[in-house]
C-alpha cells in the first residue's frame, strides 16, 4: 500500500487523484483540522465520481510530528509519497517551519527505515538548491552555500533534504524532486492559487522576478515516474519554465479576463513595506516582508530541466496553457 503525507494539499491531492485513477487505493494522513472537502473538490474538476474516488481512500488522522498515530499509519505500507510541509515566509514561523519540515521530514525517515519501506519520493522545492556564483542556471549539481542569505524557509527545506539523504545512507531508497513554483487549482487562498483571486480582485501591481514555474499535473507525473523507474538517491528539478512574475501575472489576467497589472514596483516601494512592517512587528505585527525577501523580488533565477526530461521524457506543459487551464477551473 501507498502512503501519502499531505494528502490535503495541492500536490497531495492531486497525487492522490491520480493513484486512485490508476486503481490505487492509498492511505493518506491528514491532521485533525484538515479540509478534507477541498480533496473533494479538487476531485469533482476531473470527474463526476469525486465521492467514490474520495472513498477509495484510507483517511487516517495523523501529524508527521505525532509519532505514535504516525507509527500506525506506517503499518503495511510498501512505499511513501511525503508531501507534507508547512510553506511560510513569516519571520515569526521559523520554529513551526524547522518543527514542520525538518523534524517531521525526519519521523518520516525513521518510519521508513524502521518499517523497510521500499522507496520514499519527497516533495522538496527549488528554494533548497544553491545558487551558481557566476550566473549560470541552477542544476541538481549546484552546490549550497550556507554563506548566503537564505529565507527560514528555503533552510527547512534544505534541513529536510538532510534528513532524506541520511535515509539513503541507512538502506532507503530516496528519490527528490524540486519543483518551481507549482501553478494549479483548488486552493485559491495560499500559494500560485492566491495569485489567481488577487489578480481576480484586481491587482495593480507586477514585480520582474524570474524564476521557475510548473503545473500541479507535470509535478505529479514526475513523481509518479521517478518512483516506478530504477532510480534512487537522485534528485531532480522539476521546473517547465523559467519566467518573469510580470508576464505571469499578466497572463493570467488575460484568462481571467481582467486587467493585467500594470505598475511596476519599485525597490524603494519594497523597502518601505518592509520598514513599515518591521516597525509594526514591535507591536506584534506579521513580519512577512525582510530585507533579504524583498532583494529576491528583483533577482532572476533560472532552473535546468534537462536531467528530468532525459530520463522520463517528460514534456512540460507550457505555463501558458497552464495558466488558461487553471483559470477555467478558478472561474467555474
Amino acid at each position: 500500500m501507498i502512503l501519502v503525507t499531505g494528502g490535503t494539499g495541492l500536490v497531495g491531492s492531486h497525487l492522490l487523484y491520480n493513484l486512485v485513477k490508476s486503481g490505487e487505493k492509498p492511505r493518506a494522513i491528514h491532521r485533525k483540522n484538515s479540509d478534507l472537502q477541498k480533496v473533494k473538490q479538487v476531485f469533482s474538476y476531473y470527474t463526476d465520481k469525486a465521492e467514490e474516488f474520495f472513498k477509495a481512500i484510507e483517511w487516517t488522522e495523523a501529524d508527521i510530528n505525532d509519532i505514535p498515530a504516525l507509527t500506525e499509519a506506517f503499518e503495511g505500507i510498501s512505499r511513501v509519497y511525503h508531501c507534507a510541509a508547512l510553506v511560510s515566509f513569516n519571520v515569526n514561523d521559523e520554529k513551526k517551519l524547522r518543527k514542520v519540515n525538518i523534524k517531521g521530514t525526519a519521523n518520516v525517515v525513521n518510519l521508513c527505515i524502521a518499517n523497510s519501506i521500499e522507496k520514499l519520493c519527497y516533495v522538496s522545492s527549488i528554494a533548497s538548491l544553491g545558487r551558481p556564483l557566476n550566473g549560470e542556471m541552477v542544476n541538481e549539481d549546484s552546490p549550497w552555500n550556507p554563506e548566503e542569505n537564505h529565507s527560514d524557509y528555503a533552510i527547512s527545506k534544505y534541513g529536510a533534504e538532510i534528513e532524506v539523504w541520511r535515509g539513503s545512507q541507512e538502506g532507503l531508497k530516496v528519490v527528490i524532486v524540486n519543483p518551481g513554483v507549482i501553478i494549479g487549482p483548488g486552493f485559491w487562498d495560499s500559494g500560485s492559487g492566491l495569485l489567481f483571486k488577487k489578480v481576480d480582485n484586481g491587482l495593480n501591481f507586477h514585480f520582474p522576478k524570474v524564476t521557475g514555474f510548473v503545473s500541479v499535473w507535470d509535478t505529479v507525473e514526475a513523481m509518479r515516474h521517478l518512483m516506478k523507474a530504477g532510480v534512487k538517491n537522485k534528485r531532480y528539478i522539476v521546473v517547465s519554465e523559467n519566467i518573469a512574475f510580470k508576464e505571469v501575472l499578466c497572463k493570467t489576467a488575460e484568462a481571467l479576463d481582467k486587467p493585467k497589472p500594470k505598475k511596476a514596483l519599485k525597490k524603494w516601494m519594497i523597502y518601505m513595506g518592509w520598514l513599515a512592517q518591521k516597525t509594526g512587528s514591535v507591536f506584534g505585527f506579521k513580519q512577512v516582508i525582510t530585507r533579504d525577501s524583498a532583494k529576491t523580488l528583483f533577482e532572476e533565477t533560472r532552473f535546468d530541466n534537462g536531467k528530468i526530461q532525459e530520463k522520463t521524457g517528460l514534456r512540460f506543459t507550457p505555463i501558458h496553457k497552464v495558466i488558461e487551464k487553471t483559470a477555467e477551473y478558478y472561474k467555474s
